[in-house]
């Protein structure tokens, strides 16, 4: 089986780029350029009418969305590369538990941080709306923060997809400093993704500006 991925640098396909290289399944990346607005061209939405990245193809040609539903979809497709811990155990609850919170909680602030213009109308409305947004997401990850349980890894039972969200996500809209001053067990987290032997390579071409 070779996967086909959607998607775009530094987007939301990172990580989904990151659990296929750990899976070691072969797959190709289709990119698809937001600054070209790619996502909106007729070919792209023939395939994803959503618009949205990432988008992943399996053998079958068959197309999953969202990149959580993506990840636990992985992870239960190929087992054998330990994604989630165990069918049926607390600590694979609490993994998918983070990895919704961070597409139902970051997300919608990210939309609202990047493009003020679709909520309010208004420069100056926009711009307060930008910064709400931004505050929002840093008492979120401040709880992500708190809830690191391993180290360098969310849970303590070891890695899972849940840490390549919050690799992934945390390097948007809230800056590099104030990651560094406030979330030092985020920044170790993403620290250790980097240093692996499969994931690490995928999250250098993606964010390597975060170094």
């Amino acid at each position: 089986m070779t996967y086909r991925l959607y998607g775009d640098k530094s987007s939301g396909a990172s990580m989904v780029e990151a659990a296929l290289a750990e899976i070691g399944e072969p797959f190709e990346v289709v990119p698809i350029e937001l600054t070209k607005n790619t996502q909106r061209g007729a070919e792209y939405l023939a395939l994803n009418p959503t618009g949205k990245i990432p988008a992943l193809c399996d053998g079958r040609e068959r197309l999953l969305t969202e990149s959580a539903a993506i990840l636990i979809a992985l992870a239960e497709w190929h087992p054998e590369a330990r994604l989630l811990p165990p069918p049926g155990s607390f600590a694979r609850a609490d993994a998918i538990r983070w990895l919704v919170h961070i597409n139902t909680e970051m997300y919608p602030m990210i939309e609202i941080r990047d493009y003020p213009a679709r909520f309010v109308e208004g420069e100056a409305a926009g711009k307060a709306l930008a910064q709400r947004a931004i505050e929002r997401l840093r008492e979120r990850w401040l709880g992500v923060e708190r809830a690191i349980a391993g180290a360098p890894w969310l849970l303590a039972d070891g890695f899972s997809i849940a840490d390549l969200a919050i690799g992934c996500v945390s390097r948007w809209a809230v800056g590099k400093d104030w990651r560094a001053e406030n979330c030092p067990k985020i920044e170790a987290l993403n620290a250790a993704i980097f240093a692996r032997p499969r994931a690490g390579p995928v999250w250098k071409r993606h964010f390597n500006w975060t170094l």
